[in-house]
């Protein structure tokens, strides 16, 4: 049995997600004392420590923002008072009013939720959004043009128009009165307007500081509603529509996002409006009392995911054009509370796709009309966007890592920035694309496609350690068009500067990144022992919602969990079971990692990061884990350094022991095979199971000529090679 040469028994370890762990420090102490203070779990206080909440006062603010004394808008917006006047003049004169939004959900949103309250107001209202693809972002002229040729006297941005100052000035220059609602960075030079509303010419400490396009069109409607006295029946409908759009906008959850996001997702499920209900009867999206249902689709075939769980995949199924259509009349079952997962994986990626790839007023129409067959009809065609959207980012995508990998995978930690373009790529979903190569090679991410033979235009993604607009100034005279911010961001320039710019990009991010950095990030909030999860702690979890931007998901991780089964799902993700031993007794978690094909199968033994979900089908309610990384079991890493040592120590007489292992004798030993040691396990049937140091493939057989291969990292065989290697070690001790 011992003449098979080692090198067939050499097969590559499988990788593992390549990640950073960064765990919050823990404040073991003020945990506890802040947990008798609230009557807390002390972990749900060190999730409140990490997001800077260390008093009990504190911590009621957080988790009743309700209890919060707001100031008036009016008090915190100079101009918030002239805007409203201007719009109560142009109502009363009838005059025409004119909104400009944008193309992506907050943008979209906003106009929705100002041609609702407007036309409800009685005023004479109308809209225009630019082209993604031929105008690009924001009021220009042409638009401005249009308006007073069809008579407008009042526009109004939305989302958009801080940094328009032509257009703005154009339109001054026509006669016409201006109100800029934006929540984008202040430019050196403010553009002429008659009244500029946006949460960063606030103070800091604001509560409105944070608030999105959305939320400015929000405080503007509800400032203009109780000026004229008639909130009634206004507040409900545009709550849902300023949810809806603060949510996929991923703003901060902090301030009064907070507390009317919490109120908003209370209001969703059983919202009135004809367009959210057929959206999120459409997306298949269920409230329930403790948590959120994904109604599962059944289906036939290797690729169809039968999802019963509540956790957001990106990519959940989407019904077939045969499905029965969901009746948007028919009430959400038990309806309470959606979560933002809900809108950021399933409501808003419909809404967003229809502006990145389709036309805007489609999702206006949805959230404006209040006919339930136009919405019905609007929401499938958001349906179907969303549909065509994920397959040109999966083929996108595709091409992309192939590109990477054929070109500059390897050179990664010279040039610690990736710059892909391509032709005949969609605009419209490459930032998408972006995110995700950014996960995947974990590096900062310049994508883009040629407009025309002579233009370039992109988008960026980045990690914490690299800020997209201080690259994009580094390398200001090749380009066009930029703009952004430190994570993401806009540009484009002359394809012939394409070589120039790959090469600034380089100089930029060694100047700025480690080696180190060159790993996705994954930021940890607390250890968690299975023993520690149940629906008690859940249910206090919950009132951390609504977790998004500043106030993230909770993430935990578990030390040495064991891998009881594990199956490839649906498109490529792993579902798992996981257990954990502590005094004796066995806790078990399901769970699912997303997209993890790569790293299938898991090793046996592994710590694991994770969020936390709850599982509601059949009216069964139970908890999940949502599988965010892993790594090798730091205890099995110090087992693996100490059976290398058993392996290669010198010995005065060789190891060879008995051992018992579930009611059944085995043999083991160390020996040498080709100068390499393996260990042998010997059972009564004169099986012989041989395993070499740092291999995850094994042999099982009579004999080596008619020995079979097998996965050493399954449970049953790592289970009796760490026996056996236990009855070496206390033998190696005795010697």
């Amino acid at each position: 049995m011992l003449d098979r040469p080692p090198t067939q028994l050499s097969k590559p370890r499988r990788r593992l997600p390549n990640q950073r762990w960064q765990i919050h420090l823990q404040k073991t102490e003020l945990a506890q004392k802040l947990a008798d203070a609230a009557n807390l779990s002390p972990i749900v206080c060190q999730l409140l420590i990490n997001r800077g909440i260390e008093t009990p006062a504190q911590a009621k603010a957080f988790l009743e923002p309700e209890s919060l004394n707001l100031p008036s808008p009016l008090a915190e917006f100079p101009d918030l008072a002239m805007s409203v006047e201007l719009l109560q003049q142009a109502i009363a004169s009838q005059s025409k009013i004119a909104i400009c939004g944008d193309y992506d959900a907050d943008g979209m949103t906003s106009t929705a939720l100002l041609l609702r309250s407007l036309r409800s107001l009685g005023a004479q209202v109308d809209y225009a959004i630019p082209s993604r693809m031929h105008e690009g972002y924001g009021i220009n002229k042409r638009i401005v043009e249009e308006f007073h040729s069809e008579g407008v006297k009042l526009i109004l941005t939305v989302d958009n128009g801080i940094s328009a100052f032509e257009p703005i000035a154009r339109a001054k220059e026509l006669g016409l009165n201006v109100i800029i609602t934006d929540h984008h960075d202040i430019p050196q030079k403010l553009p002429p307007a008659d009244a500029i509303l946006n949460p960063k010419l606030i103070a800091e400490s604001s509560p409105y500081r944070g608030v999105a396009g959305v939320g400015v069109a929000y405080i503007l409607a509800v400032s203009l509603a109780q000026k004229l006295d008639k909130t009634k029946g206004l507040i409900q409908p545009m709550l849902a529509l300023f949810t809806l759009g603060t949510i996929a906008d991923l703003a901060p959850l902090s301030g009064v996002n907070r507390r009317w996001v919490k109120r908003g997702l209370k209001l969703l499920p059983k919202s009135q409006l004809p367009g959210i209900k057929a959206l999120i009867q459409v997306a298949g999206v269920q409230a329930t009392g403790g948590g959120v249902g994904v109604q599962g689709y059944k289906g036939v075939g290797k690729d169809k995911l039968i999802i019963q769980s509540p956790i957001p995949s990106p990519q959940s199924p989407i019904p077939s054009p045969q499905s029965p259509i969901p009746n948007p009349q028919s009430p959400v079952p038990n309806p309470q509370s959606l979560k933002p997962e809900d809108i950021g994986f399933r409501l808003g990626p419909r809404i967003n796709a229809v502006g990145r790839i389709g036309d805007p007023l489609t999702v206006i129409e949805l959230l404006t009309t209040d006919d339930e067959g136009l919405a019905l009809e609007r929401a499938m065609q958001c349906e179907q966007a969303n549909t065509s959207r994920q397959q040109m980012c999966e083929e996108i995508e595709q091409q992309a890592i192939a590109h990477v990998e054929d070109l500059y995978a390897t050179s990664l930690p010279q040039d610690r920035v990736l710059v892909v373009i391509q032709p005949n790529w969609h605009h419209g979903v490459i930032g998408i694309v972006a995110s995700r190569l950014v996960e995947r090679y974990g590096v900062p991410v310049f994508i883009g496609t040629y407009e025309n033979e002579e233009l370039i235009r992109g988008s960026a993604r980045s990690i914490p350690e690299f800020n997209v607009f201080e690259a994009l100034e580094y390398c200001h005279d090749l380009l066009g068009k930029y703009g952004g911010h430190k994570a993401a961001g806009g540009f484009s320039f002359p394809a012939t500067n394409l070589p120039k710019l790959r090469s600034r990009l380089r100089e930029f991010a060694n100047q700025c990144l480690q080696l180190q950095h060159l790993k996705p990030l994954l930021q940890i909030d607390v250890e968690a022992n299975f023993n520690q999860i149940h629906q008690e702690l859940y249910q206090q979890l919950n009132n951390l919602h609504p977790c998004g931007i500043d106030n993230p998901d909770p993430v935990f991780w578990t030390a040495n969990v064991q891998v009881v089964e594990q199956q490839i799902v649906g498109k490529g993700h792993i579902k798992v079971t996981l257990s954990q031993a502590i005094n004796g007794q066995q806790y078990q978690f399901k769970a699912i990692a997303w997209r993890w094909r790569d790293y299938y199968p898991l090793p046996p033994r592994l710590d694991i990061a994770y969020k936390l979900r709850e599982n509601n089908f059949n009216g069964n309610t139970s908890l999940e884990l949502e599988l965010l990384g892993v790594r090798l079991a730091q205890k099995q890493l110090e087992a693996q350094s100490h059976q290398l040592q058993l392996f290669y120590q010198a010995s005065p007489k060789p190891l060879r022991t008995a051992f018992k292992y579930n009611q059944r004798q085995y043999t083991c030993g160390v020996y040498q095979n080709n100068s390499l040691p393996e260990l042998r396990i010997k059972n009564s049937d004169g099986k012989v199971l041989v395993m070499q140091p740092g291999n995850t493939i094994g042999l099982l057989g009579t004999s080596r000529e008619d020995a079979l291969e097998i996965d050493l990292t399954l449970p049953q065989y790592d289970s009796i090679v760490q026996a056996a290697i236990q009855a070496l070690s206390m033998l190696s001790a005795e010697c």
